[in-house]
């Protein structure tokens, strides 16, 4: 492939601690899957033969054993462990992998459950030289309730004002509301070049990225600059597009960052050609600028960033349909006296007593489920025990959870290796280490 494929996987998943506190978030069970082998499916399906994977320890020796990671990852592992106890940014990342880059690149988060044309993004990066193609997709609205937030206000989401040209592909500008204190300013250089500039809210950065080299080795040259990654290319402020580091950086020296081969025979090529990218105007394509940034929208399909607890909800109810899931792991023994509905999903070597109801729920592996179990609109990780008797409902139950005799739960959610006591009734309560 003439790009090199990065998956990040070494979030820590502060948005939903209540999931990672035993588990680390790339390999919580997303459809009785690691949520990290959602991006690496995406990208052998691409055709990617080998992935350079940024994690921690801990997750490698979970890769190791889990035998989904182990049958159905069929691309190289190039698995590059970092500080579990490092505040450690997508920047950083890149700075640390900097000297196994060899061409420009593919960045994947490990949240990201999409069936995107990958091409998309890949081909905007193609067709237009540059610095950088992300993916974007339309925000969602969750519906599901939330184990243990019955009562407590809704955190509002800050918005991200995203500007584009005409064409709706070439990134502008990216804001976030927080970074706003007296409203959305916009220089006017940017307003002569782009006098139809679209402003869109309710967008979702999907942490999806085709990136230059050149990108990766000013990051490595730049290191006391601690910027995300997005902020080393958009920002808005009074000066450019263009954070501060970069403006004052490269900003007169744009070619800095088109270190390509090819560049004198694509400018010249550019040169001599009649084309343009905008209307308008006689200025020439792109308006004379080196640094580049495109985005495609993804209006329609699933395309869902699992960074917390609702969205790994939906995300439950997403994957197993995207992916066409069996219903039953082979595996799993189940009761013919159990009552299954169609969009429930059971996984390997579970075992379903009689008299049991399973409801638009997922069973994770090794899960024992007793006598006259009720579970519905329900996420049971793997390894749990639910003994005779117990209701439980719009729940999530983490690993190796043991649920006693007779517990009737309603929207709870309980921790790594927490056991309920018997006929234990707790409504909208939160169980946790």
């Amino acid at each position: 492939m003439e790009l090199q494929a990065v998956l990040m996987a070494a979030g820590g998943g502060s948005r939903m601690t209540d999931l990672t506190y035993n588990t680390p978030k790339a390999m919580l069970p997303v459809g009785n899957k690691p949520l990290m082998w959602y991006p690496l499916n995406l990208l052998e399906r691409m055709g990617f033969e080998e992935v350079i994977v940024i994690t921690t320890k801990e997750v490698q020796k979970m890769m190791s054993t889990d035998p989904k990671m182990k049958l159905d990852v069929k691309m190289k592992l190039d698995v590059v462990c970092i500080q579990e106890d490092g505040d450690m940014g997508t920047a950083d990342a890149l700075r640390h992998i900097q000297q196994k880059i060899k061409t420009d690149i593919l960045v994947v988060s490990c949240d990201l459950i999409t069936d995107v044309a990958l091409h998309e993004v890949v081909d905007l990066f193609r067709a237009h030289n540059a610095t950088l193609a992300m993916l974007m997709s339309k925000a969602h609205e969750f519906t599901e309730t939330v184990p243990g937030q019955k009562g407590k206000k809704k955190t509002a989401e800050q918005r991200d004002f995203v500007g584009v040209d005409q064409s709706g592909k070439r990134l502008l500008f990216m804001a976030n509301e927080a970074d706003l204190e007296d409203g959305l300013s916009i220089r006017k250089s940017i307003m002569r070049k782009h006098p139809r500039m679209h402003i869109k809210t309710g967008l979702v950065d999907a942490h999806l990225y085709c990136l230059k080299k050149a990108v990766v080795d000013f990051l490595a040259d730049n290191k006391q600059n601690p910027l995300k990654l997005c902020e080393c290319f958009i920002i808005s402020t009074p000066n450019s597009a263009l954070p501060a580091s970069l403006s004052l950086l490269f900003f007169p020296h744009p070619e800095l960052l088109i270190s390509s081969r090819d560049e004198p025979l694509l400018q010249l090529a550019q040169d001599r050609s009649c084309w343009n990218d905008h209307r308008g105007d006689m200025s020439e394509a792109y308006h004379g600028g080196k640094l580049r940034c495109y985005v495609h929208i993804m209006d329609e399909g699933p395309c869902y960033r699992v960074n917390t607890l609702a969205a790994y909800i939906e995300a439950n109810r997403l994957a197993p349909k995207l992916f066409e899931e069996v219903p039953v792991h082979p595996s799993a023994v189940i009761s013919e006296r159990c009552q299954m509905g169609s969009d429930s999903y059971i996984g390997a070597m579970c075992q379903i007593a009689d008299k049991t109801s399973i409801k638009r729920s997922t069973i994770g592996n090794s899960t024992t489920v007793k006598e006259k179990v009720k579970v519905a609109n329900s996420i049971i990780m793997h390894g749990v025990t639910i003994e005779e008797g117990c209701n439980i409902q719009g729940s999530v139950i983490c690993s190796n959870a043991v649920i006693g005799r007779g517990a009737d739960l309603k929207y709870c959610l309980v921790g790594n290796g927490q056991q309920i006591e018997p006929e234990g009734k707790d409504h909208w309560h939160e169980h946790t280490p």
